[in-house]
Protein backbone atom coordinates (compact mmCIF):
# COMPACT_ATOMS: atom_id res chain seq x y z
CA UNK A 1 0.00 0.00 0.00
CA UNK A 2 1.42 3.40 -0.97
CA UNK A 3 1.99 6.18 1.54
CA UNK A 4 -0.68 8.26 -0.21
CA UNK A 5 -3.15 5.36 0.01
CA UNK A 6 -2.41 5.07 3.74
CA UNK A 7 -2.98 8.80 4.27
CA UNK A 8 -6.21 8.57 2.27
CA UNK A 9 -7.54 5.78 4.47
CA UNK A 10 -6.53 7.72 7.59
CA UNK A 11 -8.29 10.84 6.34
CA UNK A 12 -11.48 8.92 5.63
CA UNK A 13 -11.42 7.42 9.14
CA UNK A 14 -11.27 10.87 10.74
CA UNK A 15 -14.85 11.69 9.70
CA UNK A 16 -16.70 10.54 12.81
CA UNK A 17 -20.10 11.99 13.72
CA UNK A 18 -19.91 13.30 17.27
CA UNK A 19 -16.11 13.54 17.19
CA UNK A 20 -15.56 15.93 14.30
CA UNK A 21 -12.42 16.46 12.29
CA UNK A 22 -11.48 20.13 12.77
CA UNK A 23 -9.87 21.75 9.74
CA UNK A 24 -8.11 25.09 10.13
CA UNK A 25 -7.84 25.85 6.44
CA UNK A 26 -4.41 26.77 5.06
CA UNK A 27 -3.43 28.61 1.88
CA UNK A 28 0.31 28.02 1.58
CA UNK A 29 3.13 25.86 2.92
CA UNK A 30 3.78 28.12 5.91
CA UNK A 31 0.17 28.22 7.08
CA UNK A 32 -0.06 24.45 6.59
CA UNK A 33 2.98 23.88 8.80
CA UNK A 34 1.63 26.25 11.45
CA UNK A 35 -1.66 24.32 11.51
CA UNK A 36 0.16 20.98 11.65
CA UNK A 37 2.42 22.18 14.49
CA UNK A 38 -0.69 23.15 16.48
CA UNK A 39 -1.75 19.48 16.50
CA UNK A 40 -4.13 19.22 13.54
CA UNK A 41 -4.98 15.74 12.34
CA UNK A 42 -5.24 16.84 8.69
CA UNK A 43 -4.78 19.94 6.57
CA UNK A 44 -7.35 21.47 4.22
CA UNK A 45 -6.79 24.24 1.74
CA UNK A 46 -9.12 27.18 1.28
CA UNK A 47 -9.72 28.07 -2.36
CA UNK A 48 -10.24 31.71 -1.46
CA UNK A 49 -7.01 31.95 0.51
CA UNK A 50 -5.12 30.12 -2.22
CA UNK A 51 -6.49 32.41 -4.92
CA UNK A 52 -5.77 35.57 -2.92
CA UNK A 53 -2.22 34.48 -2.16
CA UNK A 54 -1.64 34.03 -5.89
CA UNK A 55 -3.19 37.36 -6.88
CA UNK A 56 -6.58 36.14 -8.10
CA UNK A 57 -10.15 36.44 -6.77
CA UNK A 58 -12.02 33.41 -5.52
CA UNK A 59 -14.74 31.92 -7.70
CA UNK A 60 -13.29 29.68 -10.42
CA UNK A 61 -10.90 32.39 -11.67
CA UNK A 62 -7.59 30.81 -10.65
CA UNK A 63 -6.27 28.40 -13.27
CA UNK A 64 -5.94 24.67 -12.67
CA UNK A 65 -2.14 24.63 -12.95
CA UNK A 66 -1.66 27.32 -10.32
CA UNK A 67 -4.07 25.60 -7.93
CA UNK A 68 -2.43 22.20 -8.40
CA UNK A 69 1.05 23.67 -7.91
CA UNK A 70 -0.01 25.27 -4.64
CA UNK A 71 -1.58 22.04 -3.36
CA UNK A 72 1.62 20.20 -4.25
CA UNK A 73 3.59 22.67 -2.14
CA UNK A 74 1.23 22.10 0.78
CA UNK A 75 1.35 18.30 0.58
CA UNK A 76 5.14 18.42 0.38
CA UNK A 77 5.32 20.61 3.48
CA UNK A 78 3.42 18.35 5.92
CA UNK A 79 3.15 14.64 6.66
CA UNK A 80 -0.57 14.90 7.40
CA UNK A 81 -3.38 14.04 4.98
CA UNK A 82 -4.23 17.03 2.78
CA UNK A 83 -7.63 17.75 1.26
CA UNK A 84 -7.88 20.32 -1.52
CA UNK A 85 -10.67 22.81 -2.18
CA UNK A 86 -11.03 22.62 -5.97
CA UNK A 87 -13.98 25.06 -6.18
CA UNK A 88 -16.23 23.61 -8.90
CA UNK A 89 -13.42 21.60 -10.47
CA UNK A 90 -11.42 24.10 -12.54
CA UNK A 91 -13.09 22.87 -15.70
CA UNK A 92 -16.11 23.63 -17.85
CA UNK A 93 -17.01 19.97 -18.40
CA UNK A 94 -17.05 16.81 -16.26
CA UNK A 95 -14.11 15.49 -18.29
CA UNK A 96 -12.07 18.57 -17.39
CA UNK A 97 -13.03 18.12 -13.73
CA UNK A 98 -11.66 14.59 -14.00
CA UNK A 99 -8.37 16.01 -15.31
CA UNK A 100 -8.24 18.36 -12.32
CA UNK A 101 -8.89 15.48 -9.94
CA UNK A 102 -6.08 13.37 -11.36
CA UNK A 103 -3.72 16.35 -11.15
CA UNK A 104 -4.65 16.91 -7.50
CA UNK A 105 -4.03 13.24 -6.77
CA UNK A 106 -0.65 13.47 -8.46
CA UNK A 107 0.06 16.50 -6.26
CA UNK A 108 -0.57 14.35 -3.18
CA UNK A 109 -4.11 15.31 -2.13
CA UNK A 110 -6.25 12.60 -0.54
CA UNK A 111 -9.51 14.55 -0.49
CA UNK A 112 -11.29 17.23 -2.47
CA UNK A 113 -14.13 19.66 -1.95
CA UNK A 114 -16.23 20.26 -5.05
CA UNK A 115 -19.02 22.82 -4.93
CA UNK A 116 -22.28 23.19 -6.82
CA UNK A 117 -22.18 27.00 -6.98
CA UNK A 118 -22.03 28.64 -10.40
CA UNK A 119 -19.92 31.77 -10.79
CA UNK A 120 -21.10 32.78 -14.23
CA UNK A 121 -24.38 34.49 -15.18
CA UNK A 122 -27.52 32.51 -14.48
CA UNK A 123 -28.87 30.51 -11.57
CA UNK A 124 -26.59 30.46 -8.50
CA UNK A 125 -26.42 26.64 -8.39
CA UNK A 126 -25.68 24.04 -11.03
CA UNK A 127 -28.48 21.75 -12.11
CA UNK A 128 -28.39 18.52 -10.13
CA UNK A 129 -27.69 16.25 -13.15
CA UNK A 130 -24.80 18.50 -14.19
CA UNK A 131 -23.28 18.48 -10.70
CA UNK A 132 -23.76 14.72 -10.42
CA UNK A 133 -21.84 14.28 -13.67
CA UNK A 134 -19.01 16.38 -12.27
CA UNK A 135 -18.91 14.44 -9.01
CA UNK A 136 -19.01 11.20 -11.00
CA UNK A 137 -15.98 12.40 -12.96
CA UNK A 138 -14.11 13.05 -9.72
CA UNK A 139 -14.92 9.57 -8.46
CA UNK A 140 -13.99 7.92 -11.75
CA UNK A 141 -10.62 9.69 -11.83
CA UNK A 142 -9.85 8.58 -8.29
CA UNK A 143 -10.92 5.00 -8.99
CA UNK A 144 -8.72 4.92 -12.08
CA UNK A 145 -5.78 6.15 -10.00
CA UNK A 146 -6.41 3.55 -7.31
CA UNK A 147 -6.57 6.12 -4.51
CA UNK A 148 -9.56 6.14 -2.09
CA UNK A 149 -10.12 9.87 -2.50
CA UNK A 150 -12.54 11.44 -0.04
CA UNK A 151 -15.02 13.45 -2.09
CA UNK A 152 -16.72 16.16 -0.07
CA UNK A 153 -19.69 17.56 -1.99
CA UNK A 154 -20.37 21.16 -1.08
CA UNK A 155 -23.98 22.30 -1.34
CA UNK A 156 -24.44 26.07 -1.51
CA UNK A 157 -28.19 26.25 -1.01
CA UNK A 158 -27.92 28.16 2.25
CA UNK A 159 -24.82 30.16 1.37
CA UNK A 160 -26.47 31.48 -1.80
CA UNK A 161 -30.02 31.59 -0.46
CA UNK A 162 -31.07 29.32 -3.32
CA UNK A 163 -32.69 26.49 -1.39
CA UNK A 164 -34.11 25.21 1.86
CA UNK A 165 -33.66 22.05 3.94
CA UNK A 166 -35.60 19.86 1.52
CA UNK A 167 -33.60 21.07 -1.47
CA UNK A 168 -30.35 20.55 0.43
CA UNK A 169 -31.27 17.01 1.46
CA UNK A 170 -32.38 16.15 -2.08
CA UNK A 171 -29.11 17.41 -3.51
CA UNK A 172 -27.16 15.52 -0.86
CA UNK A 173 -28.86 12.26 -1.80
CA UNK A 174 -28.13 12.80 -5.48
CA UNK A 175 -24.49 13.72 -4.89
CA UNK A 176 -23.92 10.71 -2.64
CA UNK A 177 -25.40 8.45 -5.29
CA UNK A 178 -23.03 10.05 -7.84
CA UNK A 179 -19.97 9.16 -5.77
CA UNK A 180 -19.56 11.69 -2.96
CA UNK A 181 -18.44 10.49 0.47
CA UNK A 182 -19.44 13.47 2.60
CA UNK A 183 -21.67 16.52 2.44
CA UNK A 184 -20.56 20.08 3.18
CA UNK A 185 -23.27 22.67 3.84
CA UNK A 186 -21.71 26.09 4.49
CA UNK A 187 -23.87 28.96 5.65
CA UNK A 188 -25.67 27.01 8.37
CA UNK A 189 -24.97 27.77 12.04
CA UNK A 190 -28.45 27.29 13.53
CA UNK A 191 -28.33 24.19 15.78
CA UNK A 192 -31.87 23.13 14.83
CA UNK A 193 -31.03 23.13 11.13
CA UNK A 194 -27.69 21.42 11.70
CA UNK A 195 -29.39 18.67 13.71
CA UNK A 196 -31.99 18.23 10.97
CA UNK A 197 -29.24 17.89 8.36
CA UNK A 198 -27.36 15.35 10.47
CA UNK A 199 -30.52 13.28 10.78
CA UNK A 200 -31.51 13.54 7.12
CA UNK A 201 -28.16 13.11 5.37
CA UNK A 202 -26.80 9.53 5.46
CA UNK A 203 -23.15 10.63 5.32
CA UNK A 204 -20.64 12.63 7.39
CA UNK A 205 -21.80 16.25 7.61
CA UNK A 206 -19.32 19.13 7.30
CA UNK A 207 -20.22 22.62 8.47
CA UNK A 208 -18.44 25.96 8.16
CA UNK A 209 -17.67 27.55 11.52
CA UNK A 210 -16.30 30.81 12.83
CA UNK A 211 -17.35 33.69 15.08
CA UNK A 212 -21.05 33.33 15.89
CA UNK A 213 -21.17 29.60 15.15
CA UNK A 214 -21.61 26.91 17.80
CA UNK A 215 -18.37 25.72 19.39
CA UNK A 216 -16.68 22.54 18.18
CA UNK A 217 -18.01 20.78 21.28
CA UNK A 218 -21.56 21.90 20.56
CA UNK A 219 -21.26 20.82 16.92
CA UNK A 220 -19.97 17.45 18.08
CA UNK A 221 -23.06 16.99 20.26
CA UNK A 222 -25.22 17.77 17.23
CA UNK A 223 -23.55 14.90 15.35
CA UNK A 224 -21.35 16.91 12.97
CA UNK A 225 -18.42 14.93 11.53
CA UNK A 226 -16.26 17.73 10.13
CA UNK A 227 -15.79 21.39 11.04
CA UNK A 228 -14.04 23.77 8.62
CA UNK A 229 -12.91 27.33 9.27
CA UNK A 230 -12.76 28.06 5.53
CA UNK A 231 -11.38 31.36 4.32
CA UNK A 232 -11.76 33.05 7.71
CA UNK A 233 -8.21 32.23 8.83
CA UNK A 234 -6.71 33.81 5.71
CA UNK A 235 -9.06 36.75 6.15
CA UNK A 236 -7.82 37.23 9.71
CA UNK A 237 -4.18 37.03 8.62
CA UNK A 238 -4.69 39.61 5.88
CA UNK A 239 -6.56 41.80 8.33
CA UNK A 240 -3.42 41.97 10.47
CA UNK A 241 -1.47 43.10 7.38
CA UNK A 242 -4.06 45.80 6.69
CA UNK A 243 -4.10 47.00 10.30
CA UNK A 244 -0.29 47.09 10.42
CA UNK A 245 -0.19 49.08 7.18
CA UNK A 246 -2.88 51.53 8.31
CA UNK A 247 -1.13 52.04 11.65
CA UNK A 248 2.42 52.43 10.31
CA UNK A 249 1.32 54.74 7.49
CA UNK A 250 -1.01 56.70 9.78
CA UNK A 251 -0.03 57.07 13.42
CA UNK A 252 3.45 55.70 12.75
CA UNK A 253 3.11 53.06 15.46
CA UNK A 254 3.28 49.25 15.40
CA UNK A 255 0.73 47.92 17.87
CA UNK A 256 -0.92 45.66 15.28
CA UNK A 257 2.25 43.57 15.23
CA UNK A 258 2.17 42.74 18.95
CA UNK A 259 1.98 39.09 19.97
CA UNK A 260 3.10 37.85 16.55
CA UNK A 261 4.87 34.53 16.12
CA UNK A 262 8.56 35.39 16.27
CA UNK A 263 11.06 35.01 13.44
CA UNK A 264 12.84 32.06 15.04
CA UNK A 265 9.64 30.07 15.58
CA UNK A 266 8.43 30.58 12.02
CA UNK A 267 11.82 29.92 10.49
CA UNK A 268 12.19 26.70 12.48
CA UNK A 269 8.86 25.46 11.12
CA UNK A 270 10.23 25.79 7.59
CA UNK A 271 13.24 23.54 8.25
Amino acid sequence: MSEQHTRAELFRSLHTPGSPLVLVNAWDAASARIVAAAGARAVATTSAGVAWSLGAPDGDVLGRDAAVDLVGRVTASVSLPVTADIESGYGATPAEVGVTTRAMLDAGAVGVNVEDARHEAGPPLRDVPDQCARIGAVRAAADAAGVPLYVNARIDTYLSGAGDLDETVARAAAYLAAGADGIFVPGVVDPVTIRALVQAVPAPLNVLAGPGAPTVGELARLGVARVSLGSSVAEAAYTVARRAADEALGAGTYGALADALDYGTLNALMR
